[in-house]
């Protein structure tokens, strides 16, 4: 898809000498320490691949040969796919996407006002991320708390997939509700056959509960999802000082670790399994006792996640523009700025997370998201670079400009490279005060309002096709409303936008594609 850039690995924490020490300690704690693991068929399956075994802790014990080994045939390399493939992402070396993340369980409303998320919210949040060309991905936001438990996976996999064409990423409840979405996603994948060509839905599974310990049922849902062939990210989140060491070098040992013993479980069920490698070292804020995920120590691990992957050259998922700020505002605005543009520059190929989260990933916003998709663009720039050849290095146009009377706006250079040279942000104020002031003086939270509302009530996705729509709701208990599947959302509460808003001409929302190439 477009947006891809070339990641330039500009931020590399640890050095190389760093790197071959954390891998070799890694492969000491799953040799010596091991992981627990309560999953009496995860077990068997180590067991039978020749793990030590202690039966009495369920306890495994990885041999260094058997990890080594099973990094030897991994999948370096896959597809993750959009339902229109324009949206094709190409996972593993050096490509960097940016998308959502969550299960948050809260939204902040475009009235201000703070409530439960809702099943509603991931259509609506679909539809804004199907607009906004800098958000790549939509791994499903929030958790739909007014549905029963046991209807929210195909539920939220409906919402999503009938609002969006870009790839969707979701978490499973239960074994159940992963085979209804399977058998969903094959629908509209036309066959089993089709769905794992072009996988249009990928799974994350957090089967790895730190410390090193495999809990039964993530466990279970992984191993279900590798045998069908489908993408899976084994996702490891352990928090320093809580759940992992407070050393931040002892903390990558243990991730790298628990997704090095992930990786080899998924190997063994089917060799080469489309894995994204889910490095998301977490930090705490002791003075608070919680999870901080807007902290320069944050951004950090996972940029130092990003090299071990590298190192191991399997695609890696981790996480970047986090906020723990309770608003879109300044301290939003630079945490997220921070995280993203360390993640990005490290070379991460899936980053999740980068749009729309706040307060520690608790909560997400409409206008979050309009104001992120310019943070992505503007960090995309950077992860290109600059590009150096000989049209770039421009001596025949110097010469000209400054032997042959010209001016560099009259050369035709400018016009060709104006836009593949530089990002034009969407809502992101250049104006001079004066023309700033003529146009109602909205700041970024109010600019971002005016385009999410412009969005949610004017733009239209890429339907499911009706007879594949009305043959899903024929099989499964959908909740959501027709009229919200693939049409413009009727704002279900008054949004009392200032009027200098509602005047804004649209003319000040002009996109400039920078860079489409």
């Amino acid at each position: 898809m477009s947006p891809v850039r070339q990641a330039t690995h500009a931020y590399t924490p640890l050095s190389d000498a760093d790197i071959t020490r954390i891998h070799d300690a890694s492969l000491t704690v799953l040799e010596r320490t091991g992981v627990e693991v309560t999953s009496a068929e995860a077990l068997a399956i180590f067991q039978q691949a020749g793990a030590a075994i202690d039966p009495d802790r369920s306890r495994v014990f990885l041999p260094r040969g058997m990890v080594e080994d099973v990094l030897a045939q991994a999948c370096h390399r896959f597809t993750l796919a959009g339902r229109d493939e324009a949206h094709d992402l190409d996972m593993g070396g050096e490509r960097v996407y940016m998308g959502t993340g969550g299960a948050a369980i809260s939204v902040l409303d475009l009235d201000g006002t703070v409530r439960e998320s809702r099943l509603t919210d991931i259509a609506e949040f679909a539809r804004l991320v199907d607009c906004l060309h800098n958000i790549h991905f939509y791994q499903i936001p929030v958790v739909a708390r007014d549905i029963p438990d046991h209807l929210h996976d195909i539920n939220q996999v409906y919402a999503a997939l009938s609002n969006t064409t870009k790839h969707i990423q979701t978490n499973l409840n239960s074994l159940s509700s992963a085979r209804d979405v399977m058998a969903l996603a094959t629908m509209v994948a036309g066959s089993p056959a089709a769905l794992a060509a072009h996988p249009f839905l990928s799974f994350v599974t957090c089967c790895v509960n730190s410390p090193l310990r495999y809990d039964p049922l993530p466990t279970a849902l992984m191993i279900e999802l590798v045998r069908n062939d489908l993408p899976v990210a084994i996702s490891c989140a352990p928090i320093t000082g809580m759940t992992a060491p407070m050393a931040l070098a002892g903390s990558l040992v243990q991730i790298n670790a628990e997704v090095l013993s992930g990786l080899v479980l998924a190997n063994l069920v089917r060799p080469g399994a489309r894995i994204l490698a889910g490095y998301v070292p977490t930090v705490a804020d002791h003075r608070q006792g919680g999870v901080a995920v807007g902290t320069p120590e944050f951004a950090l691990m996972n940029a130092a996640a990003a090299q071990l992957a590298h190192f191991y050259d399997i695609p890696i998922y981790n996480s970047a523009g986090t906020a723990d700020s309770k608003l879109p505002d300044v301290q939003a605005g630079y945490e997220k700025a921070m995280t993203s543009t360390i993640a990005a520059l490290s070379g991460a190929n899936f980053i999740h997370h980068t749009a729309g989260m706040l307060e520690s990933l608790l909560c997400v916003a409409s206008e979050q998201y309009v104001i992120d998709d310019d943070i992505n663009g503007s960090v995309m720039r950077l992860v290109r670079g600059i590009e150096v050849d000989d049209q770039t290095l421009s001596v025949d146009v110097i010469d000209e400009v400054c032997n042959g009377g010209q001016f560099y706006l009259e050369n035709s250079q400018t016009l060709e490279l104006m836009r593949s040279e530089c990002f034009y942000p969407r809502i992101t104020d250049r104006k001079p005060r004066i023309d700033w002031e003529a146009k109602g003086s909205l700041d970024m939270r109010e600019r971002a309002r005016h385009r999410a509302c412009t969005i949610l009530t004017t733009h239209q996705p890429t339907r499911l096709p009706a007879a594949v729509d009305q043959a899903i709701r024929a099989r499964f208990e959908i909740l959501l409303p027709p009229e919200l599947s693939g049409s413009p959302i009727p704002l279900g509460y008054p949004v009392q936008l200032p009027e200098r808003i509602v005047e804004a001409e649209e003319a000040e929302f002009a996109v400039y594609e920078c860079d489409r190439r």
